[in-house]
């Protein structure tokens, strides 16, 4: 439950777009369910813990990596008086796909040595993958543009006066986006549309195959920063050879007409001296050619809808100064950050997924970057993300199953010998409108979707992640039920709160004296490694190929593990601070195993194979280990 509701400003603007027959009446947009959202914005940004998960370096600039949803980060950031200079944001498309990660298996440690010895490049058969669901990009356009205006409302809230914002769609969801940021920041804060060009295969015959993203541009007020010397181009090479004139002194020059008109062949009243040293070059452009995050990208992260650094770094060296704070609050693979941090700005990643932050944290890490990792205690992270959370809800429901006589407002229904089919509901976890359980969507479920129910349904269930009041919700259905249906409130954090198996490691800790070495260290071997999570996805991969290799004959090579299983960890870290379970998390020394079995040790890249081990100087106290699907287990070392 929210510890409280933060208002987003003292004068909210009332309304939002909706995709269906909207006027503008007094600069209002009207609108289906206008008043719902309305009554969400007079409630404000719901407040919960935030806990530390990590700090990494001593972090003078308060940097921070937020897993989260955006409109509860800004509730913090508003509660602590924190300003935003500036906001870049690439928030879901509604593009109608889902997104995954490639997941991995990396090479056995076991045999590392002996590779390294043949001198082999890794065949990719050897390590095979299979995907890990991060989110799905899956909206009608009306839900979209509710959940687009409250995080909107919510940004604007914790922009300084100066600040600029810079949102990233494309041609699905853009132009209705562009409507609510008219009716938010004002049609007069609009600088540009911003059109990022790039080069992909043609796949259309058609119609005209699509090239290109748009970025909108508003500023909080007329007073913002736009460093355009910082982003122009030089003048081409053309343009130079126009710079042909030489005055006494030797510096080159070219001769132009006062009026704008083209370039004069001689001197005369009428025209001026352009000198090539205080020559600007090419003003910025609101469309630019830049190419995409290909797969040979050094860059490169392996996140489904990376944006290149070069896009980023373009934004905020036009729109901040060093110093400053950006924000993104859709931070998918960290780019933002990355770039703010590279450029001398303070920066704050907000995202709702774990793989999201483990990839930013790592990248970050890998920079140089001090900052630290704080986690929302909002609910929405019960699982690993919302998509599997509400993937898994059915299978940790007991007896939950699909009902076609309900209408799908019902997740399913559970059977009881005493009473029978009980419908339930389950809140959508995608949908943070949805996530509270207050009086508002109480009635809803009374008088529209209760009364449609089969004739002798005896009682729901109304499971919730949130609520406003659970006396005030029981005193309502009391008084407002007009059904002879009873209504069973059942907390969702309980159902899940026991479902994660932590992953099971075996290790032994000595101190030993590296040969060649002056001081001894501290070494922590991986004898075993099991995640049972891990292994019910390569069990569904394998069935899976099976059952195509039965439709089309082709051969399926299943992905097996060794007995010790080490091929399926991705990241090792101790903390040689604190044994201290509640304590954040201090990562003294650590290694990144990439897909190829080659570690990164303490974000430094090497071309040394993984052994099974990892070493630090002191002695340690906790170990981390991630899994590649993500999942972190914390184990004290005694």
């Amino acid at each position: 439950m929210a510890i409280k509701y933060i208002s987003y400003d003292p004068n909210v603007l009332e309304g939002q777009a909706i995709l269906d027959n909207f006027v503008r009446t007094q600069r209002i947009l009207r609108y289906r369910d206008n008043g719902k959202v309305f009554e969400r914005i007079q409630r404000g940004m719901p407040l919960y813990e935030v806990e530390s998960q990590e700090v990494v370096g001593k972090n003078p600039n308060h940097n921070l990596v937020l897993r989260g949803e955006c409109l509860s980060t800004c509730a913090y950031l508003k509660e602590n008086g924190v300003k935003v200079d500036l906001v870049y944001i690439d928030p879901p498309f509604a593009s109608g796909a889902d997104y995954a990660k490639k997941v991995y298996i990396r090479r056995n440690p076991k045999v590392a040595e002996a590779i390294k010895q043949a001198d082999t490049e890794v065949d990719n058969e050897e390590f095979r993958n299979f995907e890990e669901k991060m989110y799905g990009d899956v909206w009608d356009k009306e839900r979209y543009l509710n959940w687009m205006y409250e995080n909107l409302v919510a940004i604007k809230s914790v922009m300084s006066d100066t600040a600029s914002i810079y949102v990233h769609l494309d041609w699905h969801i853009g132009h209705y986006v562009k409507i609510l940021m008219d009716e938010i920041f004002g049609e007069d804060k609009f600088r540009n549309e911003i059109i990022w060009c790039y080069k992909e295969r043609e796949s259309s015959k058609n119609y005209y195959n699509r090239k290109h993203d748009s970025i909108y541009f508003y500023t909080k007020s007329e007073d913002y920063i736009f460093n355009y010397r910082a982003i122009w181009e030089e003048y081409s090479s053309v343009t130079l050879k126009k710079f042909k004139y030489k005055d006494e002194n030797g510096e080159a020059y070219r001769l132009r007409y006062k009026d704008g008109r083209n370039d004069p062949i001689e001197e005369s009243n009428d025209t001026y001296r352009q000198y090539l040293k205080d020559a600007e070059g090419t003003l910025p452009r609101d469309w630019f050619e830049l190419g995409i995050v290909n797969q040979a990208a050094t860059e490169r992260v392996d996140y489904a809808t990376q944006k290149p650094e070069a896009l980023l770094e373009r934004f905020i060296k036009a729109s901040s100064n060093e110093g400053m704070l950006v924000a993104d609050f859709f931070g998918g693979s960290g780019v933002t950050a990355t770039v703010a941090n590279r450029l001398g700005r303070r920066f704050i990643h907000c995202d709702i997924g774990v793989n999201s932050i483990e990839t930013t944290r790592d990248r970050l890490r890998k920079s140089g970057a001090e900052f630290e990792v704080m986690e929302i205690k909002d609910g929405v992270s019960l699982y690993r993300n919302p998509v599997q959370t509400m993937d898994k809800l059915k299978s940790l429901i007991p007896g939950l199953r699909n009902e076609d006589a309900l209408d799908k407002f019902w997740e399913g229904s559970i059977h009881d010998t005493k009473d029978g089919m009980l419908p339930v509901y389950l809140p959508n976890l995608l949908d943070s409108s949805t996530r509270l359980l207050d009086t508002a969507l109480m009635n809803r479920i009374l008088k529209e979707a209760m009364p449609d129910l089969p004739d002798g349904t005896k009682k729901v269930v109304v499971y919730y992640i949130d609520i406003t009041d659970i006396k005030e919700i029981k005193q309502f259905i009391k008084e407002q039920n007009d059904t002879l249906i009873e209504v069973e409130l059942r907390d969702l954090k309980n159902v899940l709160d026991n479902v994660v198996v932590e992953d099971d490691a075996e290790f032994d800790v000595k101190e030993v004296q590296p040969e060649g070495e002056a001081f001894k260290v501290w070494k922590v071997s991986i004898n075993r490694f099991f995640s049972d999570r891990v292994s019910k996805k390569i069990e569904e991969f394998n069935l899976k190929g099976q059952q195509q290799t039965l439709k089309s004959g082709k051969i399926f090579k299943p992905i097996t593990l060794s007995e010790e299983g080490l091929e399926t960890i991705e990241f090792l870290s101790l903390d040689c601070t604190s044994a201290d379970a509640s304590s954040p998390w201090h990562s003294d020394s650590e290694i990144l195993i990439d897909r190829l079995g080659y570690v990164g040790k303490n974000g430094i890249d090497t071309k040394i194979f993984w052994d099974g081990t990892i070493t630090s100087t002191e002695k340690p106290l906790r170990l981390k280990i991630r899994n590649i699907c993500g999942d972190e287990t914390v184990y004290e070392i005694v």
